[in-house]
């Protein structure tokens, strides 16, 4: 094999990694999704990366396949209390606005880094329905 060519396969070599590399630390977390019972599936995603702050987040309900558009949706944040650090728990609700098709979005606030528990819960008149348990790692 020639140099040119062993130059050339190791610039594409690298060029491949870094785009990799650069895809996979851009990219936004990918969803999940429950079963919530009684056909209810809840699907949570961050849009962006989680990080401490503000953090756009969608919630997708679907009752056997189809889109819930009449709900009242609510995604709760909590990080346990770490006693040794002397930090009581966390927690944040944010109430989340239905856009289309079952697809609800709001803001919730992350006071600091680390493992969060999430909990989406779908009410219909006043009675909750189902919810769903997730985590999210903020940055």
């Amino acid at each position: 094999m020639s140099h040119a060519t062993r130059s050339s396969l190791k610039a594409l070599a690298m060029l491949a990694a870094v785009t990799l590399f650069g895809t996979a630390c851009g990219q936004a977390p990918s969803s999940t999704g429950a079963d919530a019972g009684n056909g209810l599936t809840i699907s949570f995603k961050t849009i962006d990366e989680p990080a401490q702050g503000a953090n756009k987040v969608e919630a997708l309900v679907r009752q056997d396949g189809k889109p819930v558009t009449d709900a009242t949706v609510a995604v709760t944040f909590r990080m346990p209390a770490m006693p040794n650090m002397n930090m009581p728990e966390m927690h944040s609700t944010t109430p989340l606005t239905h856009e289309r098709d079952g697809r609800y979005v709001g803001t919730g606030q992350l006071e600091m880094s680390g493992t969060w528990n999430v909990t989406v819960t779908v009410s219909r008149n006043g009675t909750q329905v189902g919810s769903s348990r997730f985590s999210v790692l903020a940055k």
